[in-house]
């Protein structure tokens, strides 16, 4: 299994370099950062120093949206730092929950992320695309250019369409029941598409918080820490309810019934600890949607994760352990899962 580090831009830059490197070091693969423009700093400018500063890291945003950029542009950035470091990008997209909502406008729509996908792959592998009419290439691309498009989905018609079109699979929680519903659904797609389901990389991302032991402060600590974690996801939780309605048939219970009690969403906290807008999120989902514990609960989940088909397991790194968890998981978690 592999395994990515993923976190936001805060200033300074220079600690999420600092933090990518340690990651590198501890036998991580992807390093990967949230991308929402008025948030946090711009990540691709970012992105330079880590792969300057590694040598076999991958890196990449989980997840840009085919909304704040034109295609060939995120195309043309991705294609420019694999020319320089050697296809070490991967483009992970999305509706853009936080990065359009912020900047007053909706998410993307299935139909957009999907012709976005299409180009920005197409340009970025070095092959042309048409941008509504007008059919493009950049003449400046190697022969052996690779971007692979790896897709953030929960919902039914966004699962199958990462099945049929994506590169990845990048499915934001680690619930062993939801991981195995969502991954079959990717999956079964893939085939029905022609695919061969072998084909589209999965990625799980979650927070994960080691702990000395198991006692009841330790994990209470824990789960204060990783709880924004269910705030985050039931923003596009409740996308889908609103579509769907509740108990619908084609979007599980496990997933919808725990945010019957959000009462909104301040964007100002996303993503960080303390959030006060995920009072709602019980211990019982942020137990099943994270990794917290001792480090063998970690390599319990993780080989459990593995059997069910996930390929890397990204790590969400926001909380007041950041370095621990890195050195935990590369000094006693990554070479037990990987033994």
């Amino acid at each position: 299994m592999d395994f990515g580090l993923v976190l936001q831009t805060d200033p300074p830059a220079s600690r999420v370099i600092n933090l990518m490197q340690r990651a590198e070091h501890n036998g991580f693969t992807h390093g990967w950062t949230f991308d929402s423009a008025v948030l946090w700093q711009e990540p691709f400018v970012i992105y330079s120093q880590i792969l300057a500063r590694t040598e076999r890291l991958i890196v990449g945003p989980m997840v840009t949206n085919p909304g704040t950029r034109t295609w060939e542009v995120t195309a043309s950035t991705f294609a420019t730092l694999n020319d320089m470091f050697g296809n070490r990008t991967v483009c992970g997209i999305g509706r853009g929950d936080s990065a359009m909502r912020v900047a007053g406008r909706k998410p993307n729509t299935l139909a957009r992320i999907s012709e976005a996908m299409k180009v920005i792959r197409a340009l970025g592998s070095g092959r042309e695309a048409d941008l509504g009419g007008t059919v493009v290439r950049f003449p400046w691309t190697e022969p052996d250019a690779a971007l692979p498009v790896w897709m953030a989905a929960y919902g039914p018609k966004a699962l199958k369409m990462t099945g049929e079109e994506a590169d990845g699979f990048i499915l934001q929680l680690s619930d062993l029941y939801l991981t195995r519903y969502m991954v079959k659904a990717v999956k079964d797609a893939a085939v029905a598409a022609g695919r061969d389901p072998s084909e589209v990389t999965i990625c799980v991302a979650a927070p994960a918080y080691v702990t000395d032991d198991d006692s009841p402060a330790a994990l209470a600590h824990a789960r204060e820490q990783c709880r924004w974690f269910g705030g985050m996801v039931g923003n596009h939780v409740a996308d889908l309810v609103a579509k769907y309605g509740e108990h619908s048939s084609q979007v599980p219970d496990e997933l919808t019934e725990y945010i019957k009690a959000r009462q909104g969403y301040d964007y100002a906290h996303h993503g960080r600890s303390g959030n006060p807008d995920t009072a709602f999120v019980p211990d019982e989902i942020v137990d099943r949607f994270c990794l917290i514990g001792p480090v063998e609960r970690h390599v319990e989940k993780l080989n459990a994760l593995r059997e069910l088909g996930v390929d890397q397991f990204a790590v969400y790194d926001m909380h007041d352990a950041q370095e621990a968890v890195i050195d935990a998981y590369g000094q006693q978690v990554i070479p037990a899962v990987n033994a």
